[in-house]
């Protein structure tokens, strides 16, 4: 299924607009479809989930870390809970791995009992405070000075922008209209909703939902002065070779500072390695400091870890959400400035694990504006991209072409957009050997399909 095109000056009407295509506007998609509504999604970029939703550590969390009664801490607890099911409808890999938090000093051990003790007030099932001694028998690759860890047996791990990718394709067989290349530069309030003007449309919704990520603020301060507003941190990322020894589990490193290094075995098979919050610099790159600082540390807390065997780095974009005195808001922020606008503004971790929820919450708010009835006829299950024989076309993760034309068949257009539905370039090489035999299929196919739509209207 084939991304909706552009047509310049094109005018259409819908009952709600999703203003953002990352993993919360995909998923807010797919909710309206619930409901018996006309919707369309709208992405500045050439695919869905390129922002925030394809840099982030993919874990998903329980809930120990919120703050006991707020949205955060109700919502991660559910989402968790519902985590397995919801990738099962989507067939989307997911892994139940859990996670260690770790502490190697008295201060840090003293943070890992409040957040135990807040865990359990939030309800989060299974959590174990251990001795030194019972993390090295459950995880034996830590270093043999860790005083004391925090286990939590229901952490996972998932391919975000996988996740969302598949929210979009299921959204869009229920119905949704998606629009890339489309940059939201006008909102003008109309007697019955808004006029939107993009890159090459002007739109009309009933209601608009707001998940435009690291430009939400902005997006919302076109019409209505948003009472927040966002400033970022960055973070680097280490993706290492399959083929080291890593840790079974998620391992979060606590600090008398505060938050260390995490390190995530994904679903892949790689070990993902994320440093410390750090000054915000040229985003989603990464820097020689902060992979330095990422290697320091996992030889003092994973000293098995052979850092020596990274295949690509990259850096991360993490909003802070402020309020009007420049406050820290720590919990989810739904703005809500008219009965037909909502916006999702400033959601960071755990927004990968609670996308889904958000995305229903604001869907059924916004459903419940237009009187819209149930839609009867929504199927929540997404197929995936079927592994496939045939002419292998990545060898290092043993892609086909089959996969890959089925790729563009529901809507790839890039190099990246492949990668990021079936795992080309992911592997040793990163693509190397790949890339232009990918392109040269990107070409035929598409073209293939341009020369039959236009056989189609003669």
């Amino acid at each position: 299924m084939l991304m909706k095109d552009s047509a310049v000056n094109e005018q259409i009407k819908y009952d709600v607009a999703i203003i953002g295509g990352g993993i919360l506007g995909c998923f807010a998609a797919r909710n309206l479809m619930r409901w018996n509504v006309s919707a369309v999604l709208i992405e500045a970029e050439d695919d869905v989930c390129k922002g925030i939703t394809r840099a982030n550590s993919a874990i998903v969390y329980t809930g120990y870390d919120n703050k006991p009664g707020s949205l955060k801490a109700a919502l991660t607890v559910q989402s968790n809970r519902d985590f397995a099911k919801l990738c099962e409808e989507l067939d989307v890999p997911f892994s139940r791995c859990g996670s260690l938090l770790v502490a190697f000093d008295s201060e840090a051990e003293t943070v890992l009992q409040k957040k135990y003790h807040n865990g359990i007030r939030n309800g989060v099932n299974g959590l174990k405070l251990l001795s030194g001694a019972e993390v090295l028998e459950l995880e034996p690759m830590l270093s043999a000075n860790v005083r004391v860890g925090l286990y939590a047996p229901d952490t996972g791990t998932v391919n975000p922008w996988q996740l969302g990718i598949a929210a979009c394709e299921n959204a869009m067989a229920n119905g949704c209209d998606v629009w890339c290349n489309e940059t939201v530069s006008n909102i003008v309030r109309s007697e019955n909703g808004y006029w939107i003007t993009t890159s090459n449309k002007k739109v009309h919704a009933k209601a608009i939902i707001n998940c435009a990520g690291l430009s939400a603020d902005q997006v919302q301060n076109l019409l209505y002065p948003a009472e927040v507003s966002l400033d970022f941190d960055g973070a680097d990322y280490l993706v290492m070779d399959k083929a080291i020894a890593k840790p079974k589990h998620v391992i979060f490193h606590e600090t008398a500072e505060g938050k260390g290094i995490t390190a995530v075995p994904c679903t892949e098979g790689n070990l993902l390695l994320e440093s410390t919050a750090r000054a915000l610099t040229v985003p989603f790159a990464s820097t020689l400091e902060g992979i330095r600082s990422v290697k320091d540390t996992v030889k003092a807390v994973l000293p098995q870890v052979d850092t020596t065997k990274v295949i690509r780095s990259f850096g991360a974009v993490r909003p802070n959400l402020r309020g009007r005195n420049g406050e820290n808001i720590s919990d989810f922020y739904i703005g809500n400035p008219a009965p037909d606008f909502y916006s999702l503004i400033g959601v960071k971790t755990p927004g990968l694990t609670c996308a889904d929820a958000l995305g229903r919450s604001v869907a059924e708010k916004v459903a419940v504006y237009l009187h819209a009835e149930e839609n009867t006829a929504f199927s929540p299950v997404r197929k995936g991209i079927a592994k496939t024989d045939g002419q292998i076309i990545c060898q290092c993760e043993q892609i086909t072409k089959g996969e890959i034309i089925e790729a563009i068949k529901r809507g790839a257009t890039t190099v990246d957009s492949i990668k990021r539905r079936v795992g080309t370039g992911m592997g040793r090489c990163q693509g190397s050997r790949c890339t232009y035999a990918i392109e040269r299929l990107l070409e035929e196919e598409i073209h293939g399909e341009n020369v039959r739509r236009a056989k189609e209207t003669i």
